[in-house]
């Protein structure tokens, strides 16, 4: 499985601060949203798990 974020991502950038390893906020289309890094998401699932939790419009989820 891995996260995905969704178009409804303000980048807040809650989702990088809880978990560096795996979010990180870019530039897209003339605004910055957060994208999911290359990583072993397996071993950072708790703290992806917190991340989608603390999500304030709910724009991350698992991918099955």
């Amino acid at each position: 499985m891995k996260p995905i974020v969704n178009d409804s991502c303000i980048g807040c950038g809650t989702c990088e601060s809880i978990c560096p390893e795996v979010f990180k906020m870019e530039e897209k289309d003339d605004r910055i949203i957060a994208v999911v890094k290359e990583a072993d998401y397996a071993l950072h699932k708790d703290k992806v798990d917190e991340s989608i939790v603390a999500c304030p419009v709910q724009a991350i989820s698992w991918e099955e």
